[in-house]
């Protein structure tokens, strides 16, 4: 059993920064990629970035390239996500998700365990 918590959302001004952290339990974080998503109001989950078990491959999706960073700490068992140049149409609930292999993708089904989210809010 793998059990996801993340902290660090809240509300930001458009422009700031600000960054995530995913906490892991269980023994299989760091055989496995993980990846953020997030759930904008009203609409559908979406993929945010992805890294690979050892944290050598990463891929973003085109809205938050050059601004968000993804990185991971696999002694800590912790995932992070660093937020750079906000925009309001970042606001959402985002989540952490452990895939069941060590590559990573940008599709959800491919992952197993998801935390409860939390919220990011970007006012202008």
């Amino acid at each position: 059993q793998v059990r996801l918590v993340e902290s660090g959302g809240g509300v930001v001004q458009a422009g700031g920064s600000t960054r995530l952290s995913c906490a892991a339990s269980g023994r299989t974080f760091s055989n496995v990629a993980m990846a953020w998503f997030r759930q904008p109001p009203g609409k559908e989950c979406e993929f945010v970035a992805t890294i690979s078990w050892s944290g050598s491959t990463t891929y973003y999706a085109d809205s938050v390239k050059g601004r968000f960073t993804i990185s991971r700490d696999n002694a800590k068992n912790t995932l992070y996500l660093e937020m750079n140049s906000l925009k309001s149409e970042d606001t959402a609930v985002y989540y952490c998700a452990k895939d069941g292999g060590p590559l990573g993708n940008r599709y959800d089904y491919e992952y197993d365990y998801w935390g409860q989210g939390t919220q990011v809010t970007v006012s202008s």
